[in-house]
């Protein structure tokens, strides 16, 4: 089932189209991202989606119906610049936030209360937000973000100046929000976080849609049939093998072969020659590789 559906979507700033006719669609309880190199159009994108802006052209559908005006009441998002009150107290700043998000006062504060025993900060509940460091900031603006259990949660860089600890329970949390059915859509340069964490990606860049789709199954899509194989010796001098030999160590052998029975050939090969193989996979490609070369294609 989707809970997001852009169709068609259009935006234009003057002359420059910075959205060109995206369509992709987020399903419920997914941890979904959106990528692409800086003015790629993901800003314009969000804006659109939270109703800061409205498309030009094409629509937006919310569980299957035009994007209403309260969509922000289901919609939760952090944006990478900041946005906290700092004279404002963290108990102060997140009552008024949750009752922005159409929350009752009484409602607001049980979850505020909730989500601060759960991050065990309840001794923040009075300090003023400029008097916490980066990552605590990071954790209010977190909680504010989730605070009225919205079905969309847009996180753009959440884990930006949050150390690996804090990095992690954040993390837990935005599993966890997923398994209670929300969708989360996860905007980072980070290529090792959405890998770790997101199932399904949409690329864009020039306003365009360069590759959408689950991330193992593009990585496999665009796989270069290279393989590696470790040994407990040396290779004999004499071994051949199919292929292009990439890296060639005392005990690793990265190879490229032309298909995949070629691999299951040199396995034969060195099998009969009596070399004890340790480790034998196929090297998919990183989204890190993925995103580089991809961008490059659409850009030359």
């Amino acid at each position: 089932m989707e809970v997001l559906r852009l169709d068609q979507v259009v935006k234009t700033y003057g002359l420059h189209r910075a959205v060109d006719g995206v369509s992709f669609s987020v399903p419920k309880g997914c941890i979904f991202g959106l990528l692409g190199p800086n003015g790629a159009g993901k800003t314009s994108l969000i804006r659109m989606i939270t109703t800061i802006t409205r498309a030009d052209e094409g629509e937006i559908f919310l569980e299957g119906k035009s994007l209403p005006k309260d969509a922000p009441h289901y919609i939760g998002y952090m944006p990478e610049e900041r946005g906290l009150y700092k004279k404002m107290g963290v108990n102060e700043h997140l009552l008024y936030l949750g009752q922005l998000k159409g929350l009752s006062k009484k409602n607001a504060q049980d979850e505020i209360d909730r989500w601060l025993e759960k991050f065990d900060i309840t001794t923040w509940k009075k300090k003023r937000i400029e008097e916490l460091s980066k990552g605590m900031q990071q954790k209010v603006q977190f909680i504010a973000t989730v605070l009225h259990r919205p079905k969309i949660i847009i996180l753009d860089e959440p884990f930006s100046g949050l150390d690996p600890i804090n990095t992690n329970i954040i993390k837990d949390e935005i599993a966890q929000l997923k398994q209670e059915g929300a969708s989360i859509i996860f905007s980072t340069h980070r290529m090792e976080q959405v890998e770790e964490v997101c199932e399904k990606i949409v690329l864009i860049n020039s306003g365009k849609i360069l590759l959408e789709g689950e991330v193992e199954d593009i990585r496999q899509e665009l796989k270069e049939n290279n393989y590696e194989y470790t040994f407990s010796q040396e290779l004999p001098g004499d071994i051949e093998l199919l292929g292009t030999i990439l890296i060639q160590e005392d005990k690793r052998l990265l190879i490229h072969v032309e298909q995949d029975s070629d691999a299951d050939q040199n396995l034969k090969r060195l099998i009969d020659r009596g070399i004890h193989i340790l480790s034998y996979r196929e090297i998919l490609p990183s989204l890190n590789e993925i995103f580089i070369k991809t961008v490059n294609q659409s850009a030359s």
